[in-house]
């Protein structure tokens, strides 16, 4: 199962130089609720909502998305062997749930900070 990240879905969207292989969509994606708020903020911002916002609701109709539930939300206040930025603690703590479920996660992400911070607790990075 691969834990989508921002920075990739963006990515794709954007059609920026730097873009996951088609091979990713796939995969089994999961993120947490919190990609469609984030994905949808950086659309309004850009003024693309017209021109993206089709391909942003089917991307993120693609993924399974993990609601910030209790033990997602206590997770998140607990420590993480490296300072985190406070959405990252958010997405890091849904992976750590869903690892606690028995899911076998891999992260997707662009954002170095989050990929350290994943690997410290466990979390191998998938290639993209």
């Amino acid at each position: 199962m691969i834990y989508l990240d921002t920075s990739v879905a963006l990515a794709h969207l954007l059609a920026e130089n730097r873009r996951p292989p088609l091979s990713l969509w796939n995969e089994t994606l999961v993120s947490s609720r919190l990609l469609e708020y984030e994905l949808w903020t950086r659309i309004h911002a850009r003024g693309l909502e017209a021109s993206h916002g089709e391909a942003t609701r089917q991307l993120v109709a693609r993924v399974a998305l993990v609601e910030m539930v209790g033990p997602v939300l206590s997770r998140a206040l607990q420590p993480f062997p490296l300072p985190v930025r406070t959405l990252d603690g958010l997405h890091l703590a849904t992976m750590d749930f869903l690892h606690r479920q028995g899911q076998v996660i891999e992260l997707a992400s662009y954002d170095d900070r989050l990929a350290e911070a994943a690997r410290a607790i466990g979390f191998a990075s998938a290639s993209c």
